[in-house]
């Protein structure tokens, strides 16, 4: 298989090599580098983010892993079984995922979580040689519609054909099904635009496809 992901250096985006720049100085001990998934590549969901939040996968290298995003995504996976253990926020919490794999479009965190539309087509070759790596692949669920244009734009779709409604279920090709879903970010939940129970509902009928 090719390899998928970005040098731990990426030199691709100028904007964003600053930033990383800008947060080795202010966190040194953080991972500040482009994020790789995280789960095995033979399962069957894709789970796809904007990208890593500063203080969030950008410090712990680990997908929605150090900031609030993740506790609504791994509780309810780990509800639904899509995962095992205690989500604790560290990437050595022992937590694992099961028949499910989470990444970002975007490798490396944006300044105010913002790719520019360049850096996310710059990004998106790896997003591309993901999806074909993945050979059981049957639903990519989508958290924001950066990551809902993204994928549509993988399979060569475009964003005016199906637009972004959260709870939505759509085949984009024979052997895959895409679902929306609003982004597990804390403005979301906390604004009320994505409830517990809004985010559980996807997740259990995307357990039921499977």
């Amino acid at each position: 298989m090719k390899s998928t992901e970005p040098g731990t250096n990426c030199p691709i985006c100028p904007r964003l090599v600053a930033y990383r720049q800008q947060n080795k100085q202010l966190y040194p001990e953080g991972w500040n580098g482009p994020v790789s998934p995280w789960g095995k590549q033979n399962a069957e969901l894709l789970i796809v983010g904007l990208a890593p939040g500063v203080k969030g996968a950008n410090l712990t290298g680990r997908p929605f892993t150090g900031d609030y995003a993740g506790m609504l995504l791994y509780e309810t996976l780990i509800k639904y079984n899509f995962a095992s253990g205690i989500y604790k926020a560290n990437p050595q919490d022992g937590l694992q995922l099961i028949n499910c794999r989470i990444l970002n479009a975007v490798r490396c965190v944006p300044p105010e979580n913002k790719p520019t539309t360049q850096e996310e087509k710059n990004c998106r070759p790896f997003l591309l040689r993901e999806l074909q790596n993945m050979p059981n692949l049957k639903i990519i669920l989508t958290l924001g519609v950066i990551a809902h244009k993204n994928i549509l734009a993988c399979f060569n779709q475009p964003v005016s054909k199906i637009k972004f409604k959260h709870g939505q279920f759509y085949q984009i090709n024979e052997a895959i099904t895409v679902v929306n879903s609003y982004h597990v970010s804390r403005y979301n939940t906390s604004t009320g635009v994505l409830t517990t129970e809004m985010f559980e509902a996807v997740i259990h009928s995307i357990k039921n496809k499977l």
